[in-house]
């Protein structure tokens, strides 16, 4: 298991921003259900105490188990300075497009925020809109940043919330267990019973109709 540290972070704490903000996204590769972003800012520690409000255990939302995921969700939006959970639906994806949309929903978590972040850190690419000299784009950017894997972590419980529910309205696509990922059995599904209100046609699905 790969740990984020606190290095990106008190870069900038020493450089005197004093609201750093990790984002994530999740759901992006998604064949049905929204784009989810999230939002974290941890409070700058005191004397030194690197952990002292942050929760142990703190890793890529995709290498942890759903249990430990929602136990660290809970105690991320206890500790943390600040957090928020943006998304965006299906309607807006097919219109705009997927790249457009997460953009979207990035913006909509920064300006979610109860505190105006100082600097933002992201995983892999720039927000578009967003001065970029307070960006730092990070590849595995949730498997080197605390911030960045805590919001990876409370937007993949978020979304996979929404896509159990989704389950009870579409049983027939299995939401519960793929949350809307392209696996065998949800192309299968789509197959047998064509595509939902919640597909993402923008993405070509009537392929695999056929």
């Amino acid at each position: 298991m790969i740990y984020p540290t606190l290095e990106f972070e008190e870069k900038y704490w020493k450089l005197g921003y004093r609201y750093v903000c990790g984002l994530d996204e999740v759901g992006r590769g998604c064949f049905a259900g929204p784009v989810v972003v999230g939002a974290v800012i941890f409070a700058e520690p005191v004397q030194g105490d690197a952990l002292r409000e942050i929760p142990e255990g703190i890793a890529d939302s995709k290498l942890l188990t759903p249990k430990k995921r929602e136990k660290l969700a809970e105690e991320i939006k206890k500790t943390a300075l600040a957090w928020s959970i943006a998304e965006i639906p299906v309607c807006h994806i097919n219109k705009l497009g997927i790249g457009k949309a997460t953009q979207m929903a990035f913006r909509k978590a920064v300006k979610s925020l109860d505190k105006n972040p100082d600097f933002i850190l992201i995983d892999a690419f720039y927000i578009k809109h967003l001065n970029r000299k307070k960006q730092e784009p990070i590849i595995k950017g949730d498997q080197l940043s605390i911030s960045i894997a805590a919001a990876s972590i409370i937007a993949k419980v978020h979304r996979d919330k929404l896509m159990d529910e989704l389950h009870g309205k579409y049983p027939q696509y299995g939401f519960n267990k793929h949350k809307g990922y392209g696996t065998k059995a949800h192309r299968d599904a789509i197959k047998k019973h064509g595509l939902s209100r919640i597909h993402r046609k923008s993405f070509n699905l009537e392929k695999f109709l056929i």
